[in-house]
């Protein structure tokens, strides 16, 4: 959480992704100090849904058509670029044409119509992604993924910091700073996210299993704290760690059990077992033409990464303010939050579609590697 003074206040916003995970909680973040947002979510029902009885304008619009709501940017005094293509990467298949079409070339598009539109502050939402660090140390913000360490996803968001980056470089009168999330966690997850997977599927005891898993988890509150910070107080051309709390997959689960009274899986799932179950999903998807429940892309992912999930807030604690609040809190609420509306536990004949879809026995895993929702 932060709380920081500040000689001005934001009077306008435009935030992208406005559905997803960040986005919603930013916009009410946003509404609660005053500021009037406009929300652009690909779809209106959903917006309409997820806002309802709030005092948003809502534009429909795709960051692959950066044009078709540009004029909607016109009186914008700040920028939240949250939107991302993400969670159909770890379902396997190729996705590089989306990929690049919404991270990179959106973000060319987004900069270039928002800065036509007069809008000179932008806060860019990175990803923890674009860094890498030696196993069991620090990583900070100087520590960058080479493309050659990075999956599709990771060259995307690559490629679209280096879009801020370089727009920056051309236009000095832009001010625009990026936050690099962890794996969000926290209410409101209506997509759900693959968080909000995990932890539906863990409600409903459809895993049997703990991977051998580390991660970096944030509550979403949290991050929108740390956007709303970056704005007032982010130093242009900078990056801001807002990762959150390094976890295991068994940490995770052990916190569930306590605040959901589910008991956690008890068994360790090997890792050439994943890479098993991933080939046969990739194949059962092919013949289906449905998305793989666990590919192979995040397998490799979650193998590669593990322990090198500790991230050093320190630049963000001292120039942005940022707090993180217990892990506890956030699993609480986000528990509450999916039985409140009949999605977990005692509701579970109530689940989404999403977690009805087809049973799987290690539906959960791909969740592991996410920290941004899918095209939001």
């Amino acid at each position: 959480m932060t709380a920081l003074a500040s000689p001005w206040q934001i009077q306008s916003a435009f935030v992208t992704g406005s559905t997803g995970l960040l986005g919603n909680n930013l916009v009410r973040l946003l509404l609660s100090r005053g500021v009037r947002v406009r929300a652009l979510s690909r779809s209106r029902q959903k917006a309409e849904r997820q806002f309802a009885g709030l005092p948003v304008e809502i534009v429909e619009g795709e960051m692959t058509n950066v044009s078709g709501f540009a004029e909607r940017l016109d009186g914008t005094e700040v920028l939240f670029h949250t939107a991302a293509y993400f969670r159909d990467n770890y379902r396997g298949g190729r996705h590089w044409k989306q990929l690049y079409e919404t991270n990179v070339r959106g973000t060319e598009n987004l900069l270039a119509h928002a800065y036509d539109m007069g809008v000179r502050r932008v806060v860019h939402t990175s990803s923890i992604n674009v860094l890498l660090g030696p196993a069991g140390q620090l990583t900070d913000e100087t520590m960058r993924r080479t493309t050659k360490d990075a999956d599709d996803y990771s060259f995307s968001k690559l490629l679209s910091d280096r879009e801020v980056d370089a727009f920056l470089g051309q236009h000095p009168d832009l001010s625009a700073c990026m936050v690099l999330p962890g794996w969000m966690i926290g209410p409101g997850d209506m997509g759900p996210t693959s968080s909000g997977q995990v932890i539906l599927d863990f409600l409903n005891r459809k895993l049997p299993g703990i991977p051998r898993a580390t991660f970096s988890v944030v509550d979403a509150r949290d991050v929108a704290e740390a956007m709303w910070a970056a704005a007032l107080k982010g130093r242009r051309g900078e990056r801001y760690i807002v990762a959150g709390r390094h976890l295991s997959m068994a940490e995770l689960f052990l916190a569930l059990e306590q605040i959901s009274r589910v008991s956690a899986p008890k068994r360790s799932v090997p890792t050439p077992f994943l890479y098993i179950l991933a080939a046969v999903n990739e194949l059962w998807a092919r013949l289906t033409s449905e998305s793989a429940l666990i590919s192979l892309a995040a397998v490799r992912l979650m193998n590669r990464e593990r322990d090198r999930t500790h991230f050093d807030h320190r630049k963000s604690e001292r120039e942005l303010g940022v707090r993180f609040r217990p892990i506890e809190e956030t699993l609480q609420d986000t528990v509450a939050w999916y039985r409140d509306n009949g999605w977990g536990g005692a509701a579970r004949e109530q689940a989404p579609i999403a977690s009805r879809r087809r049973p799987d026995m290690m539906r959960g895993c791909a969740g592991v590697v996410s920290n941004e929702d899918t095209v939001r």
